[in-house]
């Protein structure tokens, strides 16, 4: 066994280890962390297949901020995992049969991948291009038109995440935007005068004397 397949193995198993640790772990922190740990191996794995691109990619966007954003979310949250469980096992023979089914459905497309022989050798010139630049051409080029569908569904997930966080609920506060864009300066300050009151300090009264008292010590 030669040094690539050994390492091969051994980020493999660190991979399904720790995305069984995903769905099985208890606290939603430590399964964040677990998946901060599987997308490392994942990365690790296409380096491997020389694809520097998607595994830089895969550290910066996932790792780096998605799931940063993730961990500081469910810290915040304080989610009661709890109240999640109340109904996990009359769920789980449903959810058991749709991941049986899903994996089943990755086999089948991903078999035909393994009947093709051994791997085109790219030229001189695509190897100095390098990797990135010959992504690039390919996905602006063959497959333009999926990727600017994959932008709308992006675009259209957007706006609706902004229209749900601005919906008026009972327990939030929402913002009208077209009362905030039709505010003027004179709505929100007015500056008026008045005249100045001055207040005259009064003298005390000097306490009366008690009876009995006036004619001095007995």
């Amino acid at each position: 066994m030669t040094t690539t397949s050994a390492l091969f193995y051994i980020f493999s198993a660190v991979l399904l280890a720790s995305s069984f640790g995903v769905i099985t772990a208890r606290s939603t922190v430590h399964a964040a962390l677990f998946l901060v740990l599987a997308f490392f191996n994942a990365s690790c794995l296409w380096m491997m297949l020389k694809a520097e691109f998607l595994a830089i990619t895969l550290v910066l966007v996932y790792v780096g901020a998605v799931m940063v954003l993730f961990l500081f979310v469910v810290m915040m949250l304080d989610i009661n995992t709890e109240e999640l469980r109340v109904g996990f096992w009359k769920a789980f023979p449903l959810a058991a049969l749709v991941g049986v089914l899903i994996a089943l459905e990755m086999a089948l497309v991903l078999m035909g991948g393994f009947s093709h022989g051994a791997a085109p050798v790219a030229d001189a010139a695509a190897l100095k291009a390098g990797n990135t630049r010959l992504l690039g051409i390919e996905v602006y080029t063959n497959y333009l038109y999926p990727l600017q569908i994959a932008a709308v569904l992006l675009l259209v997930a957007i706006i609706a995440a902004i229209a749900l966080t601005l919906r008026e609920r009972k327990d939030s506060k929402a913002i009208d935007p077209n009362l905030a864009l039709r505010a003027r300066k004179a709505d929100r300050l007015r500056i008026v005068k008045m005249a100045p009151t001055i207040e005259v300090a009064s003298v005390p009264a000097a306490p009366a004397a008690e009876p009995g008292k006036e004619g001095g010590k007995a």
